[in-house]
């Protein structure tokens, strides 16, 4: 039976995820990204159950993030690639964290770090190619990478990898990033970098841009069991959904025709009609858009969600199937939001096409106060 509010992730899922993955891309590395809390899954036991599935590195967002893989006791190789000014380099540093490079200052942030802690940096180089985000940019590449070359010889730090992202717009843009990546990871190795890890692809282009794989690929969603793409789904994919959104039946309410629910009174019933209360809200990520439009899973059935989500609670109409003894539905049961469609439950892909986003966005909103229940560690 679930708690009150708790996402429950199954870990077996997250390990057959990647070695299918793997085994699908065929590159020398795999990376499992976890940042973000391993978007919504818990980064910890992700990061685990990744590497017994395959991968051999881990990407994060920032430092914090992979500093506490590191106390976690995790010393598999890590990449941290989003840096504040004043990010604490000497850390990641003597932690043996990765640190990717958008910048001439932060490649001299690292090697000043590094020659404080008598260290070699590792670094991966990481090139603007029209996302218009972080990276060096074409312009910069010749004094950065000469930079780094130096700094290279002098000892403080080695570029281990270049890097860059692709925006999924079409096919012709990523065409025109792959191309300019591939300009330049030649003029860093022109200057006499030499980068074993050369990865563009996530998991889009991983899977449907075969030039763009290079040495590694970064597998984010895929890992979670999700589609990337609105023209397959998980299963189309060979992936299972790790995480399970659920709750217990909070309250169950037989109203009559045109009782209205919750703010706004965006729906009234149409008729007699019985009603089950829902313990989660925008408050734990559930989205307030997807007000009237999503579905939830109760004893085998999917219902529609009704009325105004609120911060802590919606409602869901089970219609008019009698009183609560009747329709079977109790104060206590379980309801699951979404999770493995295979299971007849709505996923979060569903969840997303009800509020009008993404499949990422929904599992990794999801709140603190949602207990993460880890199975199959």
């Amino acid at each position: 039976m679930s708690g009150f509010r708790e996402a429950v992730i199954d870990l077996a899922a997250i390990r057959g995820n990647m070695a299918h993955l793997r085994e699908l891309v065929g590159t020398p590395h795999a990376m499992a990204v976890v940042k973000a809390n391993a978007y919504g899954h818990g980064a910890v036991p992700v990061a685990r159950a990744a590497l017994a599935g395959g991968a051999d590195w881990l990407g994060v967002a920032d430092i914090d993030e992979a500093l506490a893989l590191r106390d976690a006791g995790i010393d598999a190789p890590i990449l941290a690639w989003l840096h504040d000014i004043d990010a604490d380099f000497s850390a990641a540093v003597d932690d043996d964290v990765t640190l990717g490079i958008s910048s001439a200052l932060q490649l001299q942030q690292v090697a000043d770090a590094a020659a404080e802690l008598g260290r070699t940096a590792s670094v991966h180089l990481k090139l603007e190619t029209g996302l218009s985000r972080n990276g060096v940019h074409e312009n910069d590449w010749a004094n950065v990478f000469a930079l780094a070359a130096a700094l290279e010889q002098g000892g403080l730090l080695r570029v281990d990898g270049v890097m860059s992202h692709l925006s999924n717009a079409s096919a012709y843009d990523d065409q025109l990033a792959l191309e300019c990546f591939e300009r330049g990871v030649a003029a860093a190795r022109t200057i006499g970098l030499t980068p074993a890890l050369v990865h563009l692809a996530s998991s889009a282009a991983a899977l449907r841009l075969p030039a763009a794989r290079f040495s590694m690929v970064r597998f984010g969603i895929t890992l979670y069991g999700l589609s990337p793409f609105e023209d397959a789904t998980s299963a189309d994919l060979g992936l299972v959904p790790a995480m399970s959104l659920r709750g217990r039946v909070a309250h169950v309410r037989r109203v009559g025709a045109g009782a209205g629910v919750s703010y706004d009174y965006l729906w009234r019933a149409p008729h007699e009609s019985t009603l089950v209360l829902v313990p989660l809200g925008y408050a734990d990520g559930i989205p307030r858009q997807a007000s009237g439009t999503a579905l939830v899973h109760i004893h085998g059935k999917n219902y529609p969600v009704v009325g105004r989500v609120a911060m802590d609670q919606f409602v869901v109409n089970l219609g008019s199937t009698g009183d609560a003894d009747a329709c079977g539905v109790a104060v206590g049961d379980e309801i699951v939001l979404f999770g493995d469609p295979a299971t007849g439950a709505p996923s979060a892909t569903d969840w997303a096409d009800a509020a009008d986003t993404i499949n990422y966005e929904i599992v990794t909103r999801i709140g603190h106060r949602v207990t993460r229940r880890h199975l199959n560690g």
